[in-house]
């Protein structure tokens, strides 16, 4: 399997797990998103804050994860392979 298969074909056998932790724990802090009464501010600031780094997180990590194994995984595989010289 070339390393183009393999990031494809884990990135489709991880992504349900993932985005279900995301979605998850993205929705477990949307009560301090949308708090009110004493302390609401600093609830409200804090839970932006942790909601949209996981909206983006989730988003771009399901992107980017397999990106950069490709890259790696090739740049590894073209060091290894020994030089030839003419």
């Amino acid at each position: 399997m070339s390393i183009v298969e393999a990031a494809i074909k884990s990135a489709q056998l991880r992504f349900r797990a993932v985005m279900m932790t995301a979605i998850s724990f993205i929705l477990g802090v949307l009560p301090l998103v949308v708090a009110s009464g004493a302390g609401a501010a600093s609830r409200q600031s804090l839970g932006t804050v942790v909601f949209g780094g996981m909206l983006v997180s989730a988003i771009i990590g399901t992107i980017l994860i397999p990106a950069f194994y490709v890259i790696i995984q090739s740049m590894t595989e073209n060091m290894r392979q020994p030089k030839t010289r003419l």
